[in-house]
């Protein structure tokens, strides 16, 4: 397997969950349906920030050096990201609940999960990045949609980081290696659809779509 197929197989994996973590009721779910403009920046600037911790967290107990190197930078553009959105608003205060994806990351001290982890939360995001750009579209606010597609432009080099040091660390026929790297990717989108549901569920939501 290789960095390509390897992307291509867990987007295909969890095809349903990604759609619908790509709906629109993904941000409802995200702010506990209270859809104004600050609760939409707070939302976004929370998940920023616990990104960040989690990447510098890995960065700090990593003990490849390219692989802590790449955390580091991607902690470095969490943080960025965060101070962009935050800026956004009057005052932030991150808080203190760790999003459930953040969670099941943090829990993971493999440098092969790891990797696999990082390409899960980063397919993820892509669809927050999508509704948090289509929300301030609707919203007439181009200025703020433009920061998200901005900020989200940072998700392709993060995957293509994350693909490139998998195929660095997973030998080429080690197909225990990429199945762990996968069962992590995965287990990220699973915990971000569970959070989804769940939230969804305790609002008296239909998570899945009415076709």
């Amino acid at each position: 397997m290789d960095a390509t197929q390897f992307i291509d197989r867990i987007r295909t994996d969890n095809d349903t969950a990604l759609s619908r973590l790509g709906s629109s009721k993904a941000l409802y779910a995200d702010t506990d349906g209270d859809m104004d403009d600050d609760t939409v920046l707070a939302a976004a600037a929370d998940a920023e920030h616990h990104a960040a911790v989690t990447y510098q967290q890995w960065a700090d107990s990593e003990d490849t050096d390219a692989v802590a190197d790449a955390f580091a930078e991607t902690a470095a553009e969490e943080r960025d990201h965060y101070e962009r959105v935050s800026g956004k608003l009057d005052e932030h205060e991150p808080g203190e609940t760790v999003p459930a994806i953040q969670q099941y990351l943090r829990d993971l001290d493999d440098t092969v999960e790891r990797l696999g982890g990082f390409v899960g939360r980063t397919i993820a995001a892509e669809k927050s990045k999508e509704q948090f750009t289509g929300y301030f579209v609707g919203e007439a606010d181009p200025q703020t949609a433009q920061l998200f597609r901005d900020v989200g432009g940072d998700l392709d080099p993060q995957l293509e980081r994350a693909s490139e040091l998998l195929e660095s660390v997973c030998e080429e026929d080690a197909e225990e290696e990429w199945e762990r790297a996968a069962e992590a990717a995965s287990g990220a989108i699973q915990e971000a659809y569970d959070a989804y549901t769940e939230s969804l569920e305790s609002m008296g939501v239909n998570p899945k779509p009415v076709c």
